[in-house]
């Protein structure tokens, strides 16, 4: 009878600690939000960001345009009541191009660097777990890609392979996952010496058990934070590339290209085809900034007993 009592006692109290863990993420997952909305910079990004969001992907829903074939006859057309932006060197109405464009945009943006930060979190988490050679040798690749100019790559790389949104992403994603394994490797330097890991391995439990059970779990505001800022900076990267002529070739658009050819006739006074999209790009990158920032004060633990 002893033994069985004794299972019996241990049973509520797992029940109150698995409890308690239940409580205290929720907690925090309030306080995170709560200090998330308290940050009127990052919920007026959040809204810019839903806004541009829908114009780009629910404005051909409403707005119908021309973006497949060309017409000359209103090439350069200041706006008028069927171009509300008018038309650009080609006669290709801005507006619809703005939102084609923007989805391009956005795809490209949000899909590197999720690849990027995926990628760049497991190479991160396994080379600062293991430390010693391996984290030697993986850190030594990151410090030599770092060292190499992004853009040239990417302009090279541009040059010799077909350019599609396909090939942008990848290579946009491709350089963007160094900070976050960085980032990644320094977060999992200091959590790999907790006493919840020496546990795991005290358990018999794997490193792969430890890496996406506790690790990852724990880094997850920083993995949050840093993705929102490599969208920012694959967006910017992608305007560069469309800038110096490397973007999806027509009848496709990005914002790059867009803002390479308005400058073109900045001078002529056709303001219409630069700063539309000039300013989309600029609120874009400093709506995701906001964000960004609000969300690495919500993750950081200092604020969160406020």
């Amino acid at each position: 009878m002893t033994e069985p009592e004794h299972v019996a006692d241990g049973v509520p109290g797992v029940v109150v600690e698995v409890s308690q863990m239940v409580r205290a993420k929720r907690k925090r997952g309030a306080s995170v939000l709560e200090v998330f909305m308290e940050n009127k910079l990052a919920l007026a990004g959040g809204i810019i960001l839903i806004l541009i969001v829908v114009f780009c992907f629910g404005g051909p829903l409403v707005y119908h345009s021309n973006q497949i074939s060309s017409n000359l006859s209103i090439a350069n057309t200041a706006p008028v009541s069927g171009h509300p932006l008018g038309t650009d060197n080609v006669g290709y109405d801005v507006m619809g191009r703005l939102m084609i464009g923007g989805q391009s945009s956005l795809e490209i943006g949000f899909v590197a660097a999720m690849l990027a930060g995926i990628f760049g979190v497991l190479w991160g988490a396994v080379a600062g777990f293991f430390g010693g050679f391996i984290d030697t040798i993986m850190m030594r690749i990151v410090d030599a890609l770092l060292s190499i100019p992004v853009l040239f790559v990417l302009l090279l790389m541009a040059a010799i392979i077909k350019v599609n949104q396909l090939n942008l992403t990848l290579a946009v994603a491709f350089f963007a996952w160094l900070v976050p394994a960085r980032l990644i490797r320094g977060e999992t330097l200091t959590l790999r010496t907790r006493e919840y890991i020496q546990a795991v391995k005290g358990m018999g439990g794997g490193a792969g058990r430890s890496i996406f059970a506790h690790i990852i779990p724990n880094a997850i505001g920083t993995i949050v934070v840093n993705i929102t800022f490599q969208v920012a900076d694959a967006i910017l990267a992608l305007a560069a590339l469309g800038y110096l002529g490397f973007g999806i070739p027509p009848p496709a658009a990005n914002w790059g290209a867009m803002l390479s050819q308005g400058v073109t006739y900045i001078y002529a006074g056709e303001w219409w085809l630069i700063y539309p999209v000039g300013i989309l790009i600029i609120l874009t990158v400093m709506a995701l900034n906001f964000i960004g920032d609000a969300l690495r004060d919500a993750f950081d633990v200092r604020l969160q007993g406020r």
